[in-house]
């Protein structure tokens, strides 16, 4: 290798950020043991503890996004964001990178610009049906944007577009194969049906107050449930653990037995957890967010909706959760149609194909 190969990932603000950061990375060490990797993030987010721990090291920018609402952090906007265009041109300077990849999060936008700028080649990978403003500023000086969805020619320069799907846990594609280890690490009942619920990292106070509305309901009707509270909830909700086949937790760390005990999921619609259900394909309920930037998720839900693959349920209208669950429960037809529809949509590659064009971004 004759050229010196440096690689700044920038992503966070959340795990849908960063995860498919560090997925990139790690299948970019495998291909170039020698190259160079920093990240990039935003002080005082997530990333700035998760990405050390993945193994890389982290710079962080002072940079935060805009309030909807007027409010006094808003008046730091343009102080955050002249002070991270700065420190994002000194590390470019510094590292001097073959190329710079972005995948979302406050932190990206400063660091594409600035090797867009200095005439680094980049590349956008956007997990969203629909973007975000930064990305689609960015998109018209990027290299290549991989996407996930159809019909972001409508945000994006069409002949810079390639569809490769989201970065996803590998660990996934086996779910299929460990239903009894699940249900003997979860302590279930095989013969009962298994509801998970993810609401999230953090989690979701409208799904976990629609869960403790109905939680007698679903065990009165032999319902198992594995329910994901989120950390900022779970001392709130793990009272319910007495309950029987009802299993709380702050955080579900084996996903792959998480996913391969549930007959049915409930989820919100974060584009990294929608590629993960497509890959593991079962039924699902999504009860996406209305508390994201342009409503994305809801966009992301209906995209999977759309084909009938998925059900919505929105956080307006969850008093049609008994109805909507009821059904999806005693109709074996409407079941196995979502979950062969879900998996149509599956991209299991994705990683390995992001990675492929940023190989001819660093080759060419």
């Amino acid at each position: 290798m004759k050229q010196s190969i440096n690689i700044i990932l920038s992503g966070g603000g959340t795990g849908g950020h960063i995860y498919p950061a560090v997925s990139i990375a790690n299948e970019l060490k495998e291909k170039y043991p020698n190259a160079k990797f920093l990240f990039v993030g935003a002080k005082d987010r997530m990333e700035m503890e998760k990405v050390p721990q993945a193994g890389y090291e982290i710079e962080g920018l002072w940079i935060s996004g805009l309030q909807r609402k007027l409010t006094l952090k808003n008046l730091a906007f343009p102080f955050k964001l002249l002070s991270s265009l700065w420190n994002a041109f000194k590390i470019i300077k510094k590292f001097k990178p073959t190329v710079v990849i972005g995948t979302g999060g406050f932190a990206s936008g400063p660091t594409l610009y600035a090797a867009s700028i200095k005439g680094v080649k980049t590349l956008i990978q956007e997990q969203n049906s629909y973007p975000g403003i930064t990305n689609k500023l960015l998109s018209k000086k990027a290299n290549k944007i991989c996407v996930a969805y159809e019909g972001l020619e409508r945000f994006f320069p069409s002949d810079k577009i390639i569809k490769t799907g989201n970065p996803v846990r590998q660990d996934l594609l086996k779910v299929d194969n460990l239903r009894d280890e699940a249900i003997s690490f979860f302590g279930l009942n095989s013969a009962k049906k298994t509801l998970v619920i993810i609401g999230g990292s953090l989690g979701a106070r409208a799904v976990n107050n629609l869960i403790e509305k109905h939680i007698k309901w679903l065990v009165e009707n032999e319902i198992q449930v594995i329910w994901q509270t989120g950390k900022l909830y779970y001392e709130e909700f793990k009272k319910y653990d007495d309950l029987e086949g009802v299993k709380t937790y702050a955080f579900l760390n084996r996903m792959d037995l998480t996913y391969a005990a549930a007959d049915i999921l409930i989820s919100r619609a974060g584009a990294s957890s929608i590629s993960e259900l497509c890959i593991v394909g079962k039924p699902v309920i999504f009860i996406p967010s209305p508390n994201v930037a342009e409503d994305h998720q809801t966009k992301n839900a209906l995209s999977v909706v759309n084909k009938n693959a998925a059900l919505l349920l929105r956080e307006s209208e969850l008093e049609m959760f008994k109805t909507m669950f009821s059904e999806l429960i005693n109709d074996e037809i409407l079941s196995e149609k979502l979950s062969k529809n879900i998996k149509k949509l599956a991209l299991p590659n994705a990683t390995k194909d992001i990675v492929k064009e940023i190989e001819k971004l660093i080759i060419s």
